[in-house]
């Protein structure tokens, strides 16, 4: 969203075929995210009811928003010089009162949930108008349109933390719906009307590698609550089984997201004419239904690992199903983007788990884990071995060539 020509004194530099590093003020920053990620889970967790899943996917999305808002932010602006790591340090804060306020952000804790989130969206894009110079006229436009519509939103955050009951589950619905709607219609506000996507000029690999961070944080939450729940509990057989294959379906989502996609699509979007459209797209909309999908799995290993052998409850079924799926359903749509087809590998887990899923409360929950990581193993090696004998052939035609 900022325009070519000369930079402001705060923006990265740019310098052609050079990916620019994610700094270690940006990897503070995320660390936050794992506490908030973990807060997620929980709270799922303990209010696992269709009211307590709806209330819990809004504050997951206020989550990623805000999140990935910054990362577009700091992607132009360069987190080495002071006022920006100051501008981080700020967002860590805020970051902290929205992650300790979610178990409670829709009981006692509602009014400082909103305001911590409305905080950082308007003071970070509050922060962008001032920090850009008169020279880059582009990049204040579009900045001004941005705060215009996260000001909007604010004033339902902030009437959503006020209100009480079902008020609040609507005001917060508008709001987010508010921010996510924007970015689609290009901000348009009037008297300055939408901008252009060629103007959302973000350095791909940076983008790339910042996405692919929050994928670790999720991968590492996952982890380290498996962790935790094991190490509380009697090491039985079946408990020893439920931690090995939760933590092998964490390295097969691993080795799905990493192995192959991670990469191309870093290269894909570095080379892009429109990298700004193809960030907005993969990096923003896409990647929620992957972390969402590991988010949910998490859950699921909680409890698999506290009741491997008992009978597989709905809540077991959807998030032990409901995490895979949405994790492949994220990775097959996020790879369409550069490599322009659907991965068959993907497609047949998806329609694998699908099947699962019929016969899935006749399971144990232990089973029902065992066989929803075998999915996702098949799919990683399938899609290893598809890709690589795809590459071999293209070289022996080079070489016949």
């Amino acid at each position: 969203m900022v325009e070519d020509g000369q930079r402001g004194a705060l923006f990265r530099p740019i310098v052609p075929n050079q990916h620019a590093r994610v700094t270690y003020a940006e990897l503070l920053f995320d660390l936050v995210f794992v506490f908030a990620v973990t807060q997620i889970s929980h709270t799922l967790l303990a209010q696992f009811t269709p009211l307590g899943a709806l209330q819990t996917t809004l504050l997951f999305l206020g989550v990623w928003w805000v999140w990935v808002y910054t990362s577009w932010v700091t992607n132009w602006f360069n987190p080495e010089l002071t006022p920006v790591r100051i501008l981080l340090f700020l967002l860590m804060l805020g970051g902290l009162v929205l992650s300790t306020s979610i178990p409670k952000a829709f009981e006692s804790r509602g009014l400082w949930f909103a305001a911590a989130y409305a905080a950082m969206q308007v003071g970070r894009t509050l922060f962008w108008v001032v920090s850009t110079p008169p020279t880059r006229p582009l990049a204040r436009m579009n900045a001004i349109r941005i705060l215009v519509w996260l000001s909007v939103s604010a004033v339902f955050w902030i009437a959503g933390g006020v209100a009480e009951g079902q008020p609040r589950l609507i005001f917060w619905a508008v709001a987010l719906a508010i921010e996510y709607i924007s970015p689609a219609v290009r901000f348009w506000i009037p008297g300055y009307g939408a901008s252009s996507v060629a103007e959302w000029r973000v350095e791909g690999g940076h983008m790339a590698e910042r996405c692919a961070g929050f994928i670790i944080i999720a991968l590492g939450e996952s982890i380290v609550v498996t962790g935790a729940t094991f190490a509380d509990l009697d090491w039985t057989l079946a408990t020893v089984t439920a931690f090995v294959s939760a933590f092998i379906g964490a390295l097969a989502m691993w080795w799905i997201y990493f192995n192959k996609g991670a990469e191309a699509g870093s290269e894909q979007i570095s080379r892009s004419s429109e990298p700004g459209r193809l960030a907005r797209l993969a990096y923003t909309y896409l990647h929620m239904p992957i972390v969402a999908g590991i988010i949910l799995s998490a859950v699921a290993n909680e409890l698999v690992l506290t009741h491997p052998a008992d009978h597989s409850d709905i809540k077991t079924v959807l998030s032990a199903i409901g995490g895979p799926l949405l994790f492949l359903i994220g990775t097959i749509l996020f790879k369409h983007t550069f490599r322009r087809f659907l991965q068959l590998s993907h497609g047949v887990g998806i329609l694998a788990l699908g099947i699962l899923a019929w016969f899935a409360s006749g399971l144990s929950p232990l089973m029902l884990s065992i066989l929803t990581t075998a999915i996702l193993i098949v799919v990683a090696a399938w899609e290893s071995i598809s890709l690589r004998s795809g590459a071999a052939e293209a070289q022996s035609d080079a070489t016949s060539a």
